[in-house]
């Protein structure tokens, strides 16, 4: 007598009887949950930033009417809370709007794979300031590495070595492997010469310059940029690097260099020291002060004329 198999049988579930083959694809592949705020960290050392500005007051009210339209991704950390790789203005929209959770996708990703992954779903950005891609573009580079690329990455701002993650990473996102190598140099400025970077103060050629020069040295450069309201041109960052290097760069010789008449500075007002700084409101960039002292003029000029008025009156 044959032996009798017993075949179990399974019924399809109400799901995948009214759903199509690739909605449930889709389900399988994508994990959607509301998650708390608080139960979310931002991703260690997120190099773009999140201000409280017009167009994240915008953000907050369009997410306060609609919700969230695109999910956040995160991925589960191994005390269980989350790490948000991609929507950090969102969380932070959400925040400001009084919503309690986020709408997130939770991918499986390695800390490289989610490093990758974060810095291209912030490239999206519309606008991404210099800062943010020098660290975002180190963090990349840094991950791509570990994964078993290799690269040659030299102190040289043009390196004649070509080293292949960082090839690859010009191609990704459109900059030659040059650019790239010029832009990761800029982590190594102090915070206040690179937020002039972010302001449009200093080009990229000159600031690329300082950063091989010693932090202390830096802040004395800053120091003077600050007293003399000028900054230093790309030959002129150069021969500071180059002094630096030979261990001639004093206080006087920055102040030397940086009060040299330029091409295209024949004339200029220079205003010294606590009597004009405190003047100016505070966390205004250096970018705008010229247009701030403009207006101001402007504004005493119409006094001036108005008073000139009353007394031709009297």
């Amino acid at each position: 007598m044959a032996n009798e198999k017993s075949v179990e049988m399974r019924l399809p579930s109400l799901d995948e009887l009214f759903s199509s083959q690739e909605e449930r694809d889709d389900a399988k592949l994508k994990r959607i949950y509301e998650i708390p705020l608080e139960e979310i960290d931002p991703f260690p050392d997120h190099p773009f930033k999140v201000q409280d500005d017009e167009d994240m007051m915008n953000l907050a009210e369009s997410i306060r009417t609609n919700g969230i339209l695109t999910p956040a991704t995160v991925r589960k950390k191994e005390d269980g809370r989350y790490e948000l790789l991609s929507g950090h203005r969102r969380l932070r929209a959400c925040q400001i709007a009084g919503i309690p959770t986020l709408r997130c996708e939770i991918v499986e990703m390695s800390l490289d794979e989610a490093t990758i992954f974060m810095v291209d779903a912030n490239f999206q950005r519309s606008k991404i300031l210099p800062s943010e891609k020098a660290f975002a573009y180190k963090m990349k580079l840094d991950a791509m590495k570990r994964q078993g690329h290799r690269s040659d990455l030299t102190s040289s701002p043009v390196a004649t070595k070509l080293g292949r993650s960082d090839t690859e990473l010009g191609e990704m996102v459109g900059e030659s492997k040059d650019q790239i190598r010029r832009y990761i140099r800029l982590t190594e400025l102090i915070p206040e010469i690179l937020d002039m970077v972010d302001d449009g103060v200093i080009a990229l050629r000159p600031a690329v310059e300082l950063s091989y020069i010693p932090r202390l040295k830096q802040g004395h450069i800053w120091e003077c940029m600050e007293i003399e309201q000028c900054t230093p041109s790309h030959t002129q960052a150069k021969r500071m690097r180059r002094m630096a290097e030979e261990g001639k760069l004093t206080q006087e010789a920055i102040e030397a260099i940086m009060l040299e008449e330029k091409p295209n500075q024949k004339e200029r007002i220079v205003l010294r020291g606590d009597r004009f700084s405190r003047l100016f409101p505070p966390g205004l960039p250096i970018s705008q002060r010229e247009d701030y002292i403009a207006a101001a003029m402007e504004f005493y000029g119409r006094h001036r004329e108005r008073q000139r008025t009353r007394d031709d009156a009297r």
